[in-house]
């Protein structure tokens, strides 16, 4: 399968992103080329061969009236966060400067010269940014400005990295947990925490962390590029390399500030450990066996992977319970506070384990005793299927017949 893996160690920002694609093109003069003509007046892209931390990479610069917005320009903006930062229809935070609304935002990205689908990605990125700027704000989507300057920036990125992705077309994108920085920056509205209150909304349920560099790593703009984009967020499953790009980001720290971009190949035939779970586990020599059934019960209705328990003997020749929940890395926090809460323990052990697990997939086939639901697992020159116990045991019920006798059926 072709996959192309963002490694977000250090943030992820639109010019990083982009920068990070299109050292993967074959043809980087074509992709310049084309965005410099799709139709955004005053607004060029360029790349520029930049080295951190004595990694060569692509920094990509955008300029709008030949001037390109730094960081720097304070009368302009003071973090990335003002890049695709709203005002309100009652406010003017900086009075010497337009603002746009999002319909003006999708006008401009419908006339441009790319492709329907190009197009409608990039009109639901930047949705995802306006929903979560008037959300953070208490306002409707059509309640939020954007400051223009900062904006047509914020197109171009977007633009960019939906041309990129549909030129590369992987068929998954998986990303790293995200680090957001830490500290504080200034916006229009004053100093803000990091992740800045917009990233944070759009960021709900991604794994993202902070680190102990005082800036702000991740923005609005490329939170909504990977949320929209991303199939999976885990580390980086076994996978053959083929190309790696690194996007460079403006800023210098003791750390390679870039997004890197790996694409390749992850095959289904190769026995390799392609997913990344968690095992809480727990003594409990102290509770009564319904309420060790009731906390179990509890973990699987809250779809954890899967629970058990285990006799075992612990200290003073004690008979206990070892309990075990399987559960996905991003929710290990979630279910040890079930575990915490539902249980007798004062502590949960966590191991993070690789696992060999097939593609899943399920369908339905009809029988004479009623539908009954196929679960199929594939990979690794293996296939192998099996029918779902809960529609089993219901047709064997409503028909008076055994249960060997529908797993018989289905077999026919």
């Amino acid at each position: 399968m072709k996959t192309l893996f963002l490694e977000c160690s250090m943030g992820a920002a639109g010019d990083m992103i982009t920068a990070a694609l299109f050292e993967l093109l074959d043809d980087k003069e074509a992709f310049l080329q084309q965005i410099n003509f799709i139709g955004l007046h005053n607004v060029k892209l360029s790349s520029q061969s930049t080295v951190k931390c004595g990694i060569v990479g692509t920094h990509i610069k955008v300029t709008i009236h030949d001037i390109e917005e730094t960081l720097e320009d304070e009368n302009i903006v003071t973090s990335k966060y003002n890049r695709v930062h709203c005002s309100m229809n009652n406010h003017n935070h900086e009075p010497e400067h337009n603002h746009i609304n999002l319909e003006t935002v999708e006008n401009i990205i419908a006339k441009l010269n790319i492709s329907d689908r190009v197009k409608t990605n990039a009109s639901n990125i930047y949705h995802l940014i306006a929903e979560a700027e008037a959300a953070v704000h208490g306002k409707t989507i059509n309640q939020i400005h954007f400051h223009e300057v900062g904006n047509m920036d914020a197109i171009a990125d977007i633009v960019s990295v939906c041309i990129l992705m549909e030129t590369i077309s992987p068929q998954e994108i998986i990303v790293s947990p995200i680090n957001v920085g830490s500290g504080f920056v200034h916006c229009a509205h004053g100093i803000l925490p990091v992740p800045s209150p917009a990233t944070a909304f759009i960021l709900k349920n991604v794994p993202i962390y902070c680190s102990n560099i005082q800036s702000e790593l991740c923005t609005p703009t490329g939170a909504a590029i990977i949320k929209y984009f991303t199939t999976h967020f885990r580390q980086m499953p076994l996978m053959c390399i083929q190309k790696i790009g690194y996007g460079m980001g403006s800023k210098d720290f003791d750390t390679a500030n870039c997004v890197r971009a790996f694409l390749g190949e992850t095959e289904n035939n190769v026995p390799i450990q392609n997913e990344r779970i968690v095992q809480l586990q727990c003594n409990l020599d102290d509770m009564t066996g319904e309420a060790i059934g009731f906390a179990v019960d509890l973990l699987l209705q809250e779809d954890a992977l899967d629970v058990f328990i285990t006799p075992i003997q612990v200290k003073k020749n004690r008979p206990a319970i070892l309990l075990t929940c399987m559960c996905n890395e991003d929710k290990s926090n979630f279910f040890a506070e079930l575990i915490l809460q539902h249980t007798t323990t004062f502590g949960v052990r966590k191991f993070i384990c690789d696992r060999y697990a097939l593609k899943r997939n399920t369908t339905t086939q009809e029988t004479v005793y009623g539908k009954i639901r196929i679960k199929t697992g594939e990979g690794y020159n293996i296939k192998k299927s099996k029918p779902e116990y809960d529609d089993v045991a219901k047709a064997a019920n409503l028909n008076n017949i055994s249960f060997d006798e529908v797993i018989k059926n289905l077999r026919e």
